[in-house]
């Protein structure tokens, strides 16, 4: 079944028909088949600027015939573009998807969760879904969220004027650790679904709804005063986190639904 799927309201429907004609020209062009296309990045999270790239990304499959090859190893299996008028698209073959997710990478599990879905063909979206609470490793997401969090207050929040957006870099992977310490399932991608995580704070809660309707009308570049309410939140979960170990973990008794899939996406 192919599914092309209607404007989300946070897509403007132009926009949404240029990049559907783009999709569409990468399949022609690389002789694919788009399984999933999604929006990631702000306009996923829920907290874009009015002038934020739109990210558009893909999961893909080739013939069967290009999967049985002495050189499979070799061969490309990512399909990316320059950005163009804002636009930022580039995908990944399905079986790079398939391996990645057994590793708990997170940005598929992030794409497989998106709200805002520009196509779907097939049953590998929903399955991939289905399969998430099987792979995913909660130790590893925690530990990946907690990186990206410190990487940014290192980098960025210490400044008297610090850019909007990286103030919302380091609170959604902050509260997707709250998350998966909560729930201990994968965190979902959209930023307000996360903010009963820090219901008993009012005075955070005030501060980052303040923000929040400062970023979606400021240029991407925006830059204003620190917010030291917020800025302490976030040295605060960070000092609490810190003993945090990566894990390594991979979980093969995922591998057989894995190979399952993806011999049922080769086989439609």
């Amino acid at each position: 079944m192919t599914e092309l799927l209607p404007p989300h309201p946070a897509i403007p429907a132009d926009v949404h028909a240029d990049i559907l004609r783009r999709l569409q020209r990468a399949e022609e062009e690389h002789g694919v088949r788009i399984l999933l296309a999604v929006e990631s990045g702000s306009r996923a999270w829920g907290f874009a600027s009015p002038n934020s790239d739109y990210d558009v990304r893909f999961i893909y499959a080739h013939p069967p015939a290009w999967y049985q090859a002495v050189d499979l190893e070799e061969k490309r299996d990512v399909i990316e573009y320059p950005i163009v008028d804002d636009i930022d698209l580039n995908g990944w073959d399905v079986r790079k998807a398939l391996r990645l997710l057994w590793k708990s990478n997170p940005a598929f599990v992030e794409w497989a969760q998106s709200p805002i879905r520009y196509i779907v063909r097939g049953g590998f979206a929903d399955a991939a879904r289905q399969l998430l609470p099987e792979v995913y490793s909660v130790e590893s997401g925690m530990y990946h969220y907690r990186s990206m969090a410190k990487n940014t207050e290192r980098a960025y929040l210490r400044e008297p004027q610090v850019s909007l957006k990286k103030y919302f870099y380091a609170l959604r992977p902050l509260l997707a650790v709250r998350w998966l310490e909560r729930y201990g399932t994968p965190a979902p991608i959209e930023f307000d679904r996360l903010l009963h995580l820090i219901e008993d704070r009012a005075d955070l809660c005030t501060a980052i709804d303040d923000l929040l309707a400062r970023k979606r009308q400021a240029p991407e570049t925006w830059v204003g005063d620190a917010v030291p309410v917020i800025g302490a939140f976030v040295t605060e979960e960070l000092a609490r986190l810190e003993s945090m170990q990566p894990s390594v973990e991979r979980r093969p008794s995922a591998l057989p639904a894995l190979n399952a899939l993806f011999h049922t996406v080769l086989s439609e």
